[in-house]
């Protein structure tokens, strides 16, 4: 891997890695960092650039919706807590 990949690669997964500890939920952080960890593992012996440049790009669309979830990550599973607020959720979804 060049250098300038290297280092692009290694921001990337430092940039995950801190976006993912925005998370409040301990399962949903624990589950991203693990996810990013073994991900990078899984990939560090590519030698070739395309196939290099389309997980980078592919990391990048994922830090993105990390950066849009931010910490109200289970709002779309559980719905809100207020039970007045119910009503108009339900007929949202």
């Amino acid at each position: 891997m060049a250098a300038s990949n290297r280092t692009q690669v290694l921001r990337l997964y430092r940039a995950l890695l801190r976006a993912s500890q925005r998370f409040t939920a301990y399962g949903y952080r624990t589950y991203a960092i693990r996810r990013i960890r073994d991900a990078f593992r899984e990939n560090k012996h590519l030698k070739d650039s395309e196939e290099i440049q389309t997980l980078v790009n592919k990391a990048r669309t994922n830090l993105e919706i990390i950066h849009r979830q931010g910490g109200s990550e289970a709002a779309g599973f559980m719905g809100p807590k207020d039970s007045s607020k119910l009503k108009s959720w339900k007929t949202a979804c």
